[in-house]
């Protein structure tokens, strides 16, 4: 690293407050994306150090799932959290809360009818109102995900769930899901998944920008970090490793 970007790096770096897993040389913090990470000065690394990472584009995954489908909890649980936390820098996640639901229009509201009966239902919406009203994936990431690692009834869940996190409004989101707008962006969400080419057959179901095969779905469900880091055409991050896991199943579609 050249002195002018070193001086540069640690002036942001002392401005901010070093980490406190940082325990590296500031001369080495620019020397690979794991320690560029503990020491909070990734982006600065990638600015000044690392200009191709700019030229990559993050892997595009979106997952297709329903709330209360014990084979989408377990992927949750164990394949997405486990490339979100490694690899979330070069993911551009999409979830898609609706599964094999069906729906009917009843004037003009949805009824919506779910695999997993009514309160899958209710997990649903709750999930897609968050999505659509906190917006930042760093935030509702962890709620989603805690919800679906959660026992009991979606509402008891999500109460439970928004209490560890910032950023969540409860009220807001319940509002959302028991009104007009919960009920069409849940309708949305039905098109979204009604539009997949080649229609899905069980959930979870994954898209890996934009294609979905059975090769992808099996890699997705065995090993979804490395899928997703052989993807990336960017500098690989340090989350990019093997890691063997059992495969997980899915709920199939009536």
């Amino acid at each position: 690293m050249n002195s002018w970007v070193f001086c540069c790096v640690v002036f942001v770096a002392a401005a901010r407050g070093c980490s406190g897993q940082c325990r590296f040389p500031p001369s080495l913090w620019c020397s690979s994306f794991e320690i560029a990470e503990k020491c909070q000065v990734t982006s600065q690394c990638k600015e000044w150090t690392y200009p191709s990472i700019n030229e990559a584009k993050p892997v595009n995954f979106t997952l297709y799932y329903e709330s209360l489908c014990p084979d989408c909890r377990n992927f949750f649980e164990g394949q997405l959290n486990l490339a979100y936390t490694k690899v979330g820098g070069i993911m551009n996640l999409t979830l898609v809360p609706y599964g094999n639901a069906r729906e009917r229009q009843i004037g003009r509201k949805w009824e919506f009818e779910c695999q997993h009966g009514k309160e899958e239902c209710v997990g649903n919406i709750i999930e897609t109102c968050a999505i659509y009203l906190v917006k930042n994936i760093t935030v509702y990431y962890p709620f989603i995900h805690c919800m679906e690692t959660t026992d009991g009834l979606p509402e008891d869940a999500a109460a439970k769930c928004a209490s560890k996190f910032k950023g969540i409004d409860l009220d807001k989101i319940m509002g959302c899901s028991k009104g007009s707008l919960g009920n069409e962006l849940e309708h949305q969400m039905a098109l979204q998944t009604n539009a997949l080419q080649p229609p899905h057959t069980y959930v979870p179901w994954v898209t890996l920008n934009g294609v979905h095969t059975e090769d992808i779905e099996n890699k997705a469900e065995t090993d979804l970090v490395n899928l997703i880091c052989q993807t990336y055409q960017g500098p690989k991050p340090a989350g990019c490793k093997k890691e063997e896991n059992n495969q997980l199943h899915s709920c199939q579609r009536n």
